[in-house]
């Protein structure tokens, strides 16, 4: 019995890897067509230096990669690696996901909330645009999903931390209009804390912030050093810290007794 629960959690885990990958494929069409007012539909994914229609053997994730030497199969363009192994990161989050929550109501709630940030992600870093689309329709089917798994009641505690946590970033993004005098941050990331105030709670959606300015501190220098006119989204460095909280488990409490000890 424990060598067959044991390989059934391998099949498993391998099966939400390979489901993540397909997924981050996708997302990442969502994540570059949604901000331009595009159809994710149609066109069928082509290349977008010679508009080649990617053939069935072209839309394996991360192989196809792989098989094509990093190049486009029909003008030999090269093809960025960051495909690759975003679609890897994605596998590896729906496998985490699984891990963490076996096969359960909770882990669609789980690969719900992992799969609107990693849309963000794309949108956010090629555009600077977290899209108002994927979080309207996000924060309805994570409400849908809350009130059917965890009762009503839940869902209306989440729903105040959610402005709770909305409003502590809009006051946020005026304090820092009034020191640096200028625009100091987006729309789409104080919206953003309605999705992760309803799933993280009010106390750990905050904390985001902190541990997304951690994050993103030491990768904004080196960009900036790089190439020095370029603007750095704020929205990639919280959707990470939002999914290391919620992957790791980390509550304010365990937080609390960290700084404690």
């Amino acid at each position: 019995m424990q060598w067959g629960f044991k390989i059934m959690t391998i099949y498993y885990t391998i099966s939400f890897l390979i489901l993540g990958t397909i997924m981050g494929s996708f997302f990442n069409v969502v994540g570059d067509r949604l901000p331009n007012n595009k159809s994710i539909i149609y066109p069928p994914s082509h290349c977008e230096n010679c508009n080649h229609r990617l053939g069935v053997l072209e839309l394996i994730p991360i192989f196809s990669f792989l098989l094509q030497g990093g190049k486009c199969k029909n003008c030999k363009i090269k093809l960025s690696i960051i495909y690759p192994l975003y679609e890897l990161c994605c596998g590896v989050a729906y496998a985490t996901c699984y891990l963490k929550f076996g096969l359960t109501f909770e882990l669609l709630y789980a690969l719900t909330f992992i799969s609107i940030l990693l849309i963000i992600i794309i949108s956010d870093c090629n555009y600077y645009i977290i899209s108002d689309g994927v979080l309207i329709f996000g924060f309805l089917f994570l409400l849908i999903e809350k009130i059917f798994i965890f009762g009503s009641y839940e869902a209306f505690i989440s729903v105040i931390d959610a402005v709770i946590s909305f409003c502590g970033m809009f006051a946020l993004k005026l304090l820092g209009d009034f020191i640096f005098k200028k625009e100091s941050m987006g729309g789409g990331d104080i919206k953003l804390m309605l999705i992760f105030g309803f799933v993280l709670g009010y106390k750990m959606a905050l904390f985001s912030i902190v541990f997304g300015a951690i994050i993103g501190l030491p990768i904004s220098i080196l960009v900036l050093y790089i190439k020095k006119n370029r603007v750095v989204p704020f929205g990639p460095f919280l959707t990470l810290a939002a999914l290391n909280i919620y992957l790791l488990g980390i509550t304010y409490e365990s937080f609390i007794n960290l700084l404690i000890k």
